[in-house]
């Protein structure tokens, strides 16, 4: 039931994470990222588990957070450049390491989601 309730949840919130993406100028990968990572949690609290789509999408976004982490004014840089400041202080990412911070964190989100779904299969 645990499992159920936490898939609606993740099925929820990244609809809504692909929704406030539509107006970014690289929308048309943010919302695939999310409606994909949504449609597995979708039906996954539906009982229907695809374990191979999970690996080839967590491994995916997990190269793809990797490099956000090595890139210029990436994650690296927002931890020892930066000194971590505040993400949040706005909505707006006015700096490029706000940007591709958020997206890492995002993309570790999704990666632990369908974890949780690949080895509930």
């Amino acid at each position: 039931m645990l499992l159920i309730i936490l898939n609606v949840f993740f099925f929820l919130a990244f609809l809504a994470f692909a929704y406030v993406n539509l107006n970014d100028n690289d929308a048309w990968l943010w919302v695939s990222i999310y409606t994909v990572a949504a449609i597995c949690c979708g039906l996954a609290a539906l009982h229907k588990y695809y374990p191979t789509v999970y690996l080839v999408t967590i491994s995916f976004y997990l190269i793809y957070a990797l490099t956000l982490f090595f890139a210029k004014d990436g994650v690296r840089d927002w931890i020892t450049k930066y000194k971590k400041e505040s993400l949040v202080q706005t909505m707006q990412a006015t700096k490029p390491y706000i940007e591709k911070t958020r997206e890492f964190f995002g993309l570790l989100i999704i990666s632990a989601a369908l974890t949780i779904n690949y080895f509930a299969a």
